[in-house]
């Protein structure tokens, strides 16, 4: 019998806030090309994403992974902080 592990969705994306208990504000960027004149637009996105030990700060670069939902916003969880802010 095979069995079938359902692939999780992830993105990556800079912390914008980490004022909240266990939760990080995600800004994910992304391109899309206008269907028209051709030109790559830059379009974002605000994500709610459950950071259990509370290690982002802001200026993070970090991967969060799709996952049940946990609040009324929160349904996205950080699976690993990809670079570190600067210290200053």
């Amino acid at each position: 019998m095979t069995e079938k592990t359902k692939q999780l969705r992830t993105v990556e994306g800079r912390v914008v806030s980490n004022k909240m208990n266990k939760t990080v504000t995600v800004l994910v960027e992304r391109q899309v090309k206008h269907a028209l004149y051709g030109k790559y637009l830059r379009r974002s996105t605000k994500l709610h994403a459950h950071d259990e030990t509370n290690a982002c700060n802001e200026g993070d670069l970090v991967r969060v992974a799709e996952c049940r939902p946990m609040s009324k916003t929160k349904n996205w969880q950080v699976v690993e902080v990809i670079t570190r802010a600067a210290a200053e």
